[in-house]
């Protein structure tokens, strides 16, 4: 009989061939017990048992609990996203004078690099205990992007309880490249209950403001005497229904945090509580922004694992990144990429409790 994972997931489940590459389940540990469930179709992080203030290993991760319900459902659970993570205004963008197009798969914009990408690849894997290395060669002119993009992604699970992700790539022609990762996270040890409880701190002045279709424009706008100002802790869902434009844009909060300390890793960029279990997200990262997406268009209809609703709301999502729409903001710092060069960024998911 196969053994279940510490999150109650059967590996037998994940283990199937898409377009002729092998899936499976990939299973890290470290020695304090915590267990990081990650399959390279999408390189999707499927569970994440992490302690709560009673020790008791808690999953904080929103997922499914086979391939073949991540195949019924387009969403980026867990997922790897790319070539570019966030939208691209129009789905148009032009490099040294040549004009690209992608596919429009959101209010008029390419969202998360078109119909089919990052997060709809089958990754090879390579697994050395508690680090997953995947790679992926995405070929000229996939989705419409230029160039050859040869990605590396190594997931770790550090004996500090964290999931420490190093993103890389090089590419034959200038193109662009934002990568990131789709977690949706819930603390509460119910994975179907609203995080409008979860305590957040975020160490940003100010965000990119987006118009009625969520894109943005260039613009910064200050969170001060906002409801986007969580740069003192504050309830997630204390102003999420606030009469705000931006909120109403949103549906709630789907906005870019301009952090105050970009490319400083050892800073902590946003600091997420549950009260219910004490359980701390910190999240570190040398990107510029951190786009926060607090489930709102999420259907309880929509089973997760083990036959759970997700209702709206019943997740936030921090993926670190570079801004929405860069490629057409030459104030945003440049998210291009050139033959020569080697994109590389790194995130941490650190776990800990309130004691």
């Amino acid at each position: 009989m196969t053994k279940l994972t510490k999150s109650g997931l059967n590996p037998d489940n994940f283990i199937t061939t898409i377009e002729g590459k092998p899936v499976a389940l990939y299973v890290l540990t470290n020695d304090n017990g915590v267990e990081a469930c990650i399959t390279n179709y999408g390189g999707r992080i499927v569970s994440l048992m992490v302690p709560d203030r009673e020790g008791k290993l808690t999953d904080v991760e929103l997922g499914h609990d086979s391939i073949a319900n991540y195949l019924a459902d387009d969403g980026n659970f867990g997922a790897l996203i790319g070539r570019y993570g966030n939208r691209i205004g129009f789905g148009k963008f032009t490099i040294d004078g040549v004009e690209y197009t992608l596919p429009i798969n959101n209010n008029g914009h390419c969202l998360h690099g078109g119909l089919i990408g990052y997060d709809k690849k089958v990754w090879d894997a390579k697994q050395d205990g508690n680090r997953l290395e995947l790679t992926l060669v995405d070929p000229d002119g996939t989705e419409g992007f230029p160039g050859t993009l040869n990605v590396k992604v190594v997931y770790t699970l550090t004996e500090d309880n964290a999931i420490d992700i190093e993103y890389s790539a090089t590419t034959d022609k200038p193109t662009i490249v934002n990568l990131t990762n789709h977690s949706y996270f819930n603390l509460n040890g119910d994975l179907a209950s609203s995080i409008h409880n979860h305590v957040l701190m975020v160490d940003a002045d100010r965000i990119t403001p987006a118009d009625e279709t969520l894109i943005t424009d260039g613009s910064f706008m200050d969170v001060d005497g906002t409801p986007f100002d969580f740069r003192i802790p504050k309830p997630i869902g204390q102003d999420i229904n606030a009469d705000d434009e931006q909120l109403k844009n949103g549906n709630g909060y789907d906005h870019s945090f301009a952090l105050n300390h970009p490319g400083d890793i050892s800073t902590v960029a946003l600091r997420v509580m549950s009260p219910v279990t004490g359980i701390v997200m910190e999240v570190f990262t040398t990107e510029p922004a951190a786009q926060m997406y607090t489930g709102n268009f999420l259907d309880e209809n929509l089973k997760g694992k083990f036959g759970v609703g997700y209702p709206a709301r019943s997740a936030v999502a921090f993926e670190t990144q570079h801004y929405p729409n860069t490629p057409n903001c030459p104030e945003y710092p440049s998210c291009e990429l050139r033959p020569g060069e080697t994109y590389f960024t790194r995130t941490i998911y650190r776990f800990g409790t309130d004691s």
